[in-house]
């Protein structure tokens, strides 16, 4: 069995996406959810799914062993960041090596790099007047959003949408998206478990 931990440190809406989609899989499962946030609506995504969470504490950060450690005892064989904000420890990326998965918000590489997540990005693109946005699926290194591209998809955008109205496109796009590429890289690996 295949054992995801997710990162989170907002509401949740991909992290509950994925449990869901996981959940009764014949090889995949969410052992995990962890949150840099301790009022971060997704520690409710996980009470909804029984499934045991953590908070990551500075300390916690700052210990890439017993980060390790804490990763090791639930068995964990991938990482999904779902709206994950910190730089992943270049420790934790070593030992994960093509094994932790992101999603950005918009078509990579543009609109990435730090301080570039959520609405910040539906503005850019919106004040950019771009007429086509989308998600990046990508690996994770030691760079915000530099990781390789494992799938993007696009969508068409109006003159009359808002950056209300981009988000809404995209977050739709992550619904569809986003646990079933989670599920090819993790059925495409070569981990035996």
């Amino acid at each position: 069995m295949n054992t995801i931990a997710i990162f989170a440190s907002g509401k949740g809406s991909n992290a509950d996406a994925i449990c869901s989609y996981f959940t009764n899989h014949a090889t995949i499962k969410v052992g995990c959810i962890f949150s840099d946030r301790k009022a971060a609506g997704v520690f409710d995504v996980a009470l909804k799914h029984t499934i045991p969470s953590v908070y990551i504490t500075k300390e916690l950060l700052q210990s890439p062993q017993q980060f390790l450690s804490m990763l090791n005892s639930y068995n964990i064989t991938f990482i999904v960041l779902a709206g994950y904000l910190k730089l992943m420890p270049v420790e934790i990326i070593a030992v994960y090596k093509n094994r932790i998965i992101n999603i950005h918000p918009a078509l990579l590489p543009k609109y990435g790099g730090k301080g570039m997540f959520g609405m910040h990005v539906h503005e850019a693109v919106y004040n950019a007047q771009d007429k086509e946005t989308g998600i990046t699926i990508h690996q994770v290194n030691e760079e915000y959003d530099k990781g390789a591209i494992i799938f993007q998809a696009k969508v068409v955008l109006e003159k009359t949408d808002t950056p209300k109205n981009i988000s809404e496109k995209i977050h739709l796009l992550e619904m569809l998206h986003f646990p079933r590429e989670i599920e090819k890289v993790v059925l495409e690996s070569n981990i035996k478990v």
